[in-house]
């Protein structure tokens, strides 16, 4: 059942814990079915991450949720079995691509599938380089797409990549090639984008006690290791990605100032938007130590800001450019379009229903805040958890009310997302 969600312009104040990351769950999750077991504490619970847990489970292992929400993961010990159905990925590209080089690893085939706008994003780079280390990997539709057959078992090797498409091909080739004979050797034959998330795989893999290391030409990993973190458990921190949620709610709409806590430093790249905040002018302090970050609400000014780093920031940033005086600029954004919809034109067009005026480049979107005026107006929340909650934000301040279609889908990220505003001070009604 779909959920729209209407947002009455509201003022923000109080104190909410940051969701875990998304990012290190799922890597969590995949690197303790790798192990012969872990604890995963503090752990993201949603669509995406949830689809993880089932690809770790038709791989041999099994994943079960105590009362207080730690994983208890039974792993496969580094040798996948063959799975006895379909991996339905659903709407989670990072499940696909870090599956994907672990179906590789079983002997026999697996084929993975997911919805409609997950079997329309690329994988033909990580079908190429699993084929290239000797598996058998096919879209069977033969576009790059899920459906895809995977085969193996791969050896390693080394192999050559592309790394602007999607930093996940790396992550995923560094995760299975930990547990293969002769490790993987990933060579990159361009300038990688999102570089922060493969330092978070690195992170990761390092807590579970495996040795990854970048190289001059890539990235690199031996093989005949195996997981396992200390004490057997892992705790995963806060996201960056979900703390720039209420982090820019802050700067848009809390006079009397929002504290989130849970805002622990980590090697995410989206720890970016603490000084991008700052940078246009609300009045932000970040307490590392503690983990904690103090925003308040103060006139904005337009930035330029690249996104080649950090894409999942993309929707926030266009939103805070929205109410911003003068132009905020994102550069560096072609791979932000392939996301679970195409993010730069998708903010273009439902800001645009609500009155502000940006400028579209292939690599490129400019908010011209000084030159629009926020309206309240029904916006299309097209099936992707990012622009959803980046519209939410923007109906804080618009003038009227802002009813966004498809609210439902930030469970994937952030399953509490509207409750947490409503625990804010905003007012919203749901709607199905």
């Amino acid at each position: 059942m779909t959920t729209n969600v209407t947002i009455t312009p509201s003022s923000v104040e109080g104190t909410i814990q940051a969701p875990p990351s998304k990012s290190y769950t799922h890597r969590a999750i995949l690197a303790a079915g790798y192990a012969d077991g872990a604890t995963v504490r503090d752990a993201l619970w949603s669509a995406d991450t949830q689809a993880t847990a089932r690809a770790v489970d038709l791989f041999g292992g099994s994943v079960s949720r105590e009362d207080d929400g730690t994983l208890t993961v039974e792993g496969f010990d580094g040798r996948p079995g063959v799975p006895a159905d379909v991996i339905d990925c659903d709407n989670s590209g990072t499940t696909m691509r870090l599956v994907t080089a672990t179906a590789a690893l079983a002997d026999g085939t697996t084929v993975l599938t997911g919805d409609s706008s997950l079997r329309s994003r690329p994988q033909g780079p990580l079908l190429e380089a699993i084929a290239d280390l000797g598996g058998g990997a096919e879209s069977t539709r033969g576009n790059g797409q899920a459906p895809l057959v995977v085969s193996g078992p791969i050896d390693g090797g080394e192999v050559a990549i592309p790394g602007d498409v999607s930093s996940q091909y790396i992550t995923a080739l560094l995760m299975a090639g930990v547990v293969t004979d002769e490790g993987i050797d990933v060579v990159l034959e361009t300038e990688l984008k999102s570089a922060p998330y493969v330092d978070v795989t690195l992170e990761v893999l390092a807590d579970f006690g495996v040795d990854a290391r970048a190289t001059d030409e890539g990235f690199a990993v031996d093989g005949g290791q195996s997981y396992s973190p200390e004490g057997g458990s892992y705790a995963v921190p806060g996201d960056f990605s979900s703390i720039s949620y209420p982090l820019a709610a802050g700067a848009l709409a809390g006079a009397d100032g929002v504290r989130i806590e849970g805002a622990n430093p980590s090697a995410q790249g989206d720890t970016a938007i603490v000084d991008i905040v700052d940078r246009m002018g609300a009045d932000v302090d970040w307490n590392r130590d503690a983990g904690v970050i103090e925003v308040s609400s103060a006139p904005l000014s337009g930035i330029e800001v690249s996104v080649e780093d950090t894409p999942d920031l993309l929707p926030t940033i266009a939103t805070l450019g929205a109410i911003a005086d003068g132009d905020t600029q994102i550069v560096n954004a072609e791979h932000v379009r392939y996301k679970e919809t195409d993010r730069v034109s998708a903010m273009a067009d439902e800001l645009g229903k609500m009155g502000v005026e940006t400028t579209e480049k292939r690599d490129s979107l400019t908010i011209h805040g000084g030159e629009s005026d926020l309206e309240g107006a029904t916006v299309a929340g097209r099936g992707d958890h990012r622009i959803i909650m980046s519209l939410a934000l923007a109906g804080l301040v618009a003038n009227g009310e802002t009813t966004i279609e498809g609210a439902d889908h930030v469970d994937v990220s952030f399953p509490g997302f509207f409750e947490a505003l409503e625990g804010l001070g905003v007012e919203l009604e749901r709607a199905e």
